[in-house]
């Protein structure tokens, strides 16, 4: 078992990491368990697969599953609603620990959930898939979307452990297991180097289900964001924010396709990063060298590297629109977007002097 403990004082708590460990789940939530008791938030679809497994590792801990439907648009004020009022139905106290049991609408929506019910309650995360395992599972960001955008409305709300499971990725197709990938990527990206160089010569084995690779890759994603949150927990230095690499960008493309199945996240991700190299480049920071490496790594495993690809070919004004988009960005500051631009690979850093103009005009160009 790989152990990575997230250093926060009183909010500390560990990320455990190991094949099969939904079998085991009992070991570690059975003292979280008030009266024996667990209240577990999923979505349909995971809990039709993947319930029975938990039931079965939880041994005699009884346990009230509260159902959503699967997808983005359950991450809303009412879905928000819907979970807060069934978790009071069953009676759920301060002292009560939540379970997110599921992808990272499901961690996002429970952590909100566990935020304010009652004033604040704790949860823990079991993330089901490879982006909630390297990403939104960490970090203690929890958040639903709203009509202005996504994730702005939320709270930072620390999760009293997470177990992740990377057996239980063997039930995602190849598309979601390529769109997590995305969020392991970003790590080499932002700080990591060597990781990026690794991932070149084994991201097709962690994509493809290799066990061992896919335990070091999350390993060492999970050590890096863990890093990052301990120096900078609530993003107010600015290290956090460097997180959201591709996210500006990716966000935006998300925005302009509806917050689809047309375009997953970690989609969005993928293209972000290469947007914000290609940017970088184009700016003279890091070198056309190294933005053609992240085009190429991702395009490898199969995730789309051109706006094109995701059905945003040439029209007049999009450039303006999808930077229009950006105006709503989490990290804007006194009417300013932030973004994450990089140096070089594993040299990201934050720019705050990028006029939304000269993104629109590059935008059109990417087109």
């Amino acid at each position: 078992m790989e152990t990575v403990n997230v250093v926060l004082g009183s909010r500390s708590y560990d990320i455990l990491i190991e094949d099969g460990l939904i079998g085991r789940a009992a070991e570690y939530l059975a003292p979280l368990a008030r009266d024996g008791r667990l209240l577990v938030v999923s979505d349909e679809i995971v809990w039709s697969l993947l319930g029975e497994r938990l039931r079965a590792g939880l041994d005699d801990i009884s346990i009230e599953p509260v159902l959503v439907p699967a997808g983005e648009g359950t991450k809303s004020w009412n879905g928000l609603s819907s979970v807060v009022d069934r978790l009071l139905e069953h009676g759920i106290e301060r002292r009560d620990h939540i379970v997110a049991f599921g992808g990272g609408v499901i961690g996002d929506l429970a952590g909100f959930a566990a935020s304010i019910v009652n004033r604040g309650c704790n949860f823990v995360q079991v993330p089901t898939t490879l982006l909630a395992q390297v990403d939104s599972s960490v970090g203690g960001k929890t958040a639903i979307n709203v009509t202005a955008g996504k994730n702005l409305v939320g709270a930072f709300h620390q999760p009293s452990l997470v177990l992740i499971d990377p057996s239980l990725l063997d039930t995602l197709n190849a598309r979601q297991v390529r769109a997590g990938y995305a969020e392991v990527v970003k790590y080499g990206l932002i700080e990591d180097a060597a990781f990026f160089a690794w991932l070149e010569a084994n991201g097709a084995a962690v994509v493809g289900g290799d066990g061992a690779a896919r335990q070091q890759a999350i390993s060492t994603a999970v050590a890096g964001k863990a890093r990052i949150v301990e120096e900078d927990e609530r993003e107010t230095s600015g290290r956090r924010a460097l997180l959201n690499l591709g996210h500006t960008f990716g966000h935006a493309l998300e925005a302009e396709t509806g917050y689809s199945d047309r375009l997953l996240h970690g989609e969005a991700v993928a293209l972000g990063c290469v947007l914000a190299f290609d940017f970088s480049a184009e700016k003279s920071l890091c070198s056309r060298a190294d933005a053609e490496r992240v085009r190429e790594h991702f395009r490898g495993v199969g995730l789309p590297t051109t706006l094109a690809e995701i059905g945003l070919g040439v029209v007049e004004g999009r450039g303006a629109r999808l930077a229009a988009h950006m105006q709503h960005d989490k990290k804007r500051e006194g009417g300013r977007t932030t973004f994450i631009l990089a140096r070089g690979i594993g040299q990201a850093f934050t720019d705050k002097s990028v006029e939304l103009d000269e993104v629109a005009t590059f935008l059109e160009r990417a087109m």
